[in-house]
């Protein structure tokens, strides 16, 4: 319809920006615009624009040798499991590297995720030559990890702060700062808008935000959950990988019922083999981490040292307890008690999350790909797609942590306490000091003053 209004209309010369801008509207999807699902992974979306496909195949020479003749199926599953093999050797390398280096992965991977997520922007729509779209983008990108990593630096890193002067004014101003820096990049957006292309930088500018929000804002709750102790990082991550591969190979082996029409590949068989495999893989993890300091204390800035520690008396959840069954499982199980750490028992909260709810989130960037007719968000892992690809449903995962901890686990922190009682002013200090030996005198903890 449009092509043919625009012949319609080819006699007159002021109407062509007005046509133009129809024709990039309603290849956007907007009125007018036909659309249906088609068979298998793609669907035919009339008017909607594709990302080109990549031809580049990156899998290791070495290993398209080994697999070389089997057909496509196996193949496949070989090059998935042998690189899902090295991955993990890589995840648990940067585990024994610490913390730091485990903040400086989750944020390399978010700024990853990010590029993949523009990047389908900018190839489905760079023919409308979009002004500062991608330096808008990557701009904003800065500004919300400075604001993210400003808050961590403040609520975590005091005694360091204290010692420096340039910090305690960036800490203190943080916000502020912030604040200006995202006004800044709102204005530049606002002085780059075309007039024969306003809707479509709106959508750009909308891509960028969700962007933000799906990818920095929950890669700052990973790291969140790793300042509450290493385990809250550990266990989700590794579940969610536990899921990923008991469904596969589940699905793989079993697989006979779909699932989901947005992912077909996906199957019921998978699903609930994957359920199972990961309370298991949950639980087992669970009680074994439980046991080491290193991984349940909270990570901490030791102010003498500079390092981060994680040296405390454990909390009740990561001590050893008794459990007594009910009567009835007792008269199956023949057992009456059971010795657990609490922490498997939320560890099976977490395991039912990342197993019902979380691929969800792999269902909804599925959803996401089909829209742009693609069949992953990049090439950069041969038999896996891109970054994104395998940290759909780690985010989600995430988000869920950190709200789950904030609601049943997290009570109040004395070295948080103390950290903010170390940016207050002397006078200030020395009030709450004479309150808090008036309060323990009153209660008989402290003797009372000398007369």
């Amino acid at each position: 319809m449009t092509e043919l209004r625009m012949r319609g209309r080819a006699a007159d010369p002021d109407s062509v920006s007005e046509n133009k801008e129809a024709a990039g509207e309603d290849r956007l999807g907007l009125p007018g615009e036909a659309g249906g699902e088609g068979d298998g992974d793609r669907e035919s979306i009339a008017g909607t624009p594709d990302v080109p496909p990549s031809t580049v195949d990156n899998t290791p020479q070495f290993l398209n040798k080994v697999v070389e003749g089997l057909n496509p199926r196996w193949k496949n599953w070989w090059i998935r499991g042998v690189l899902s093999l090295a991955m993990i050797s890589g995840f648990f390398m940067v585990i024994y590297l610490g913390p730091i280096m485990l903040i400086l992965v989750v944020m390399t991977i978010q700024i990853k995720c990010f590029q993949e997520i523009i990047d389908i922007g900018y190839r489905v729509y760079h023919s409308y030559e979009l002004p500062w779209f991608r330096t808008l983008s990557w701009y904003f990108l800065i500004c919300v990890n400075y604001f993210f990593y400003g808050e961590t630096l403040a609520e975590y890193f005091g005694a360091l702060v204290q010692r420096e002067e340039s910090l305690q004014f960036l800490v203190r101003y943080h916000r502020f700062i912030s604040f200006t820096l995202y006004l800044a990049g709102f204005c530049m957006f606002v002085l780059s808008l075309v007039k024969k292309h306003y809707r479509l930088q709106f959508y750009m500018f909308a891509w960028t935000h969700v962007t933000l929000l799906i990818v920095v804002t929950q890669s700052h709750l990973v790291i969140q959950n790793l300042f509450e102790g290493m385990i809250w990082f550990i266990v989700p991550i590794s579940i969610v990988i536990c899921n990923d591969i008991t469904a596969y190979l589940f699905g793989f082996f079993f697989g006979r019922t779909p699932l989901i029409k947005l992912s077909p590949k996906k199957t019921w068989e998978g699903f609930i083999g994957g359920f199972f495999g990961t309370l298991v893989c949950g639980f087992i993890l669970a009680y074994l981490l439980a046991q080491f300091q290193y991984f349940v204390c909270p990570v901490e800035v030791n102010s003498k040292t500079n390092r981060f520690t994680a040296d405390c008396e454990p909390s009740d959840i990561f001590v050893m307890q008794q459990y007594t069954f009910p009567f009835a499982v007792q008269n199956i199980l023949t057992w009456k008690t059971v010795n657990l750490y609490p922490y498997q028992i939320h560890s099976v909260v977490l395991s039912t999350f990342a197993s019902l709810i979380g691929p969800f989130g792999g269902f909804f960037a599925s959803g996401f790909k089909r829209a742009f007719q693609i069949k992953d968000f990049a090439d950069t892992i041969p038999g896996h797609g891109g970054i994104m690809d395998r940290f759909d449903c780690q985010y989600l995962m995430a988000t869920f942590t950190h709200v789950y901890i904030a609601s049943f686990i997290r009570g109040p922190n004395p070295s948080k306490v103390l950290q903010q009682l170390l940016v207050l002013q002397p006078e200030q200090q020395l009030s709450i000091f004479n309150t808090m030996r008036d309060r323990l005198r009153d209660r008989g903890i402290l003797p009372p003053a000398a007369m």
